[in-house]
């Protein structure tokens, strides 16, 4: 089992909008959270199956927000 980062975010309508942070171009979308996690999982694999489970290397340090 791999594990990856995901970046949600919230959009103008509504939506949940997922990103895997180590496989560029991996992102979706839903309505609620379970069901973003759940087509989050189905990009995951088609990405690997589409890529050879070539998984790019790199170090995901993490987020931080700040004010200004």
């Amino acid at each position: 089992m791999v594990s990856f980062n995901l970046i949600i975010e919230k959009d103008e309508d509504g939506f949940f909008v997922s990103e895997v942070v180590e496989l560029p171009g991996c992102h979706t979308q839903a309505k609620s959270m379970d069901e973003l996690i759940k087509r989050t999982k189905e990009a995951i694999s088609l990405y690997l199956k589409c890529e050879g489970m070539n998984i790019p290397k790199g170090n995901f340090i993490g987020l931080q927000k700040i004010e200004v």
